[in-house]
């Protein structure tokens, strides 16, 4: 048994992180580990966060040790939190890498923890290399992935990033696990019943915090091909904005989608996760630049199949043909790719591809990872 501390999002805030990290001390206490979360009581300044809040309404998990008490922007709490876990030597701190404005903050704490010459630190590298540049990014980078002994990245293309930063830690790839902790699977109709959709229609779905690099604009202009519009079909955008709307609405009055979309641009909460992603045919991503999509793993546990563009590492867990389509990120090509799967009813044979594929994405396996690295 391992004592293991995993820094990162977690309860109270809220989003995919949160819900990542909390699933992963899950998945390392059933391998038998001790494990706790150390977490944020302020992630970011509020005049730097894009949504509306950023901490859940919902109520916590009950199962979890989690403690509250990083401040990005407070060196105190960075000093108090490393020195804390270097008189406690955990075998193991895991930290949650994805953001420059973070390597502050978690750079030190982890300079701190390493002092005690016993604790391994290892760092899920979401992104190195950020899709949104900032003045900083990179001496921030620097400054935290030099306090790690090795790292695990969730894309082959971070690890190149990794590379040509020439970073000599060990590092290593492996996919992003299964979102399993949405519940289970529900029959379509169930789904569309809870949402209030009409079932004579059917429904793609995009999901997640909207923002540029994300494709939404794209999509809207794919979805506006005249073939697509002969058919029944709406388009749900699930997900809150997390930057200016009018562009979009801007794209929706020019084409005159009104009428074929289904809005629900809210943080989405847990218990409707599942509804959304069962009621849809088929999941988009139609993203200009990424590097691995929780999304993905969540339209893996719901069996559905997927379009996703040829950017980062997103094809690597989308087998074309199998579970769904890898396209350009072009309107014309996504919409050709729509056309096909609605004309050829695709949905069945991608979905049972899905479910053949669903298997490999393993918790377990992303702790084996992290352990591995960290020795």
């Amino acid at each position: 048994m391992k004592k293991v501390v995993i820094i990162g999002p977690a309860y109270p805030l809220r989003g995919g992180l949160a819900t990542y990290n909390e699933r992963l001390a899950r998945a390392f206490r059933e391998a038998g580990d001790e494990v706790r979360i150390i977490t944020f009581s302020l992630q970011y300044p509020n005049f730097l966060f894009p949504g509306q809040t950023q901490f859940s309404t919902e109520p916590g998990p009950t199962d979890l040790d989690i403690e509250v008490s990083i401040n990005s922007v407070n060196p105190l709490t960075w000093w108090s939190v490393g020195e804390k876990l270097r008189r406690e030597k955990p075998d193991l701190v895991v930290f949650r890498f994805w953001l420059p404005l973070m390597g502050p903050a978690l750079g030190s704490i982890a300079r701190r923890v390493r002092r005690n010459g016993h604790t391994r630190v290892v760092a899920i590298t979401d992104n190195v290399i950020p899709h949104e540049k900032r003045p900083g990014d990179r001496p921030f980078t620097r400054y935290f992935l030099a306090a790690c002994h090795g790292f695990v990245t969730m894309s082959r293309a971070v690890l190149a990033d990794l590379r040509r930063l020439r970073f000599k830690q060990p590092a290593r790839y492996q996919p992003h696990p299964l979102y399993d902790n949405f519940g289970p699977l529900k029959p379509k109709a169930v789904a569309l019943h809870a949402l209030n959709l009409d079932p004579a229609f059917r429904y793609l779905l995009f999901f997640g915090f909207i923002r540029a690099y994300k494709g939404l604009d794209i999509l809207l202009e794919a979805f506006a091909d005249e073939r697509l519009a002969k058919l029944p079909v709406k388009l749900i955008i699930a997900g809150e904005y997390y930057e200016d709307a009018a562009p979009y609405e801007a794209l929706i009055q020019k084409y005159n989608l009104e009428n074929r979309l289904v809005r629900a641009t809210d943080f989405i909460p847990n218990e409707q996760v599942a509804d959304y992603f069962c009621a849809a045919d088929m999941v988009v991503q139609p993203y200009k630049n990424a590097t691995q999509s929780g999304v993905s793993q969540i339209a893996y546990h719901f069996e559905r199949p997927m379009l996703v563009t040829d950017v980062g590492g997103l094809a690597e867990l989308i087998p074309a043909g199998e579970v769904g389509y890898v396209t350009k990120a072009q309107p014309k090509a996504i919409a050709d790719a729509l056309v096909d799967f609605y004309e050829n009813e695709r949905e069945a044979e991608f979905a049972a591809g899905v479910w053949a594929r669903k298997k490999q994405f393993s918790w377990a396996e992303m702790v084996a990872a992290l352990k591995a690295v960290a020795e």
